[in-house]
């Protein structure tokens, strides 16, 4: 009986995680390619690959931090558990999606600072 209730735990956790995922990865490298066309300085090939591949990462990292976690164990056999178990894990994860938002967040804000300065090294080389 408690194993039929750790597979409707796993039917509704895995199909929760890979939509966060896939929500969270669209969102941030649809407006991530902003970032990316003013790093590489509007050469939209450089940006649109290397967007692709920080996607493909993000993807790879977060469904397999996912599957990592999917362990559950039900020691009391009754619904109510189930649902905690559920909310704790499924709340865990939408915690550590955000925090690896920020962090892709981060990484384009800082990308974007370096080829300011860049930019700026460049333009004091041509007025010397």
């Amino acid at each position: 009986m408690e194993t039929t209730k750790i597979l409707i735990g796993y039917a509704i956790y895995l199909p929760i995680a890979l939509f966060l995922t896939y929500y969270v990865s669209k969102t941030l490298f649809k407006n991530g390619k902003i970032f990316m066309l003013d790093i590489f300085k509007g050469r939209e090939d450089i940006a649109e690959a290397t967007n692709k591949l920080f996607e493909t990462g993000f993807y790879l990292l977060n469904i397999g931090f996912a599957l990592m976690i999917l362990e559950m164990h039900l020691y009391d056999n009754n619904y109510q558990e189930l649902i905690e178990r559920l909310s704790y894990k499924i709340g865990g994860f939408s915690i550590y999606l955000g925090i690896m938002l920020f962090f892709n967040l981060y990484f384009f804000f800082r990308g974007k600072r370096k080829a300011k300065e860049v930019q700026q090294e460049e333009r004091l080389v041509f007025k010397a």
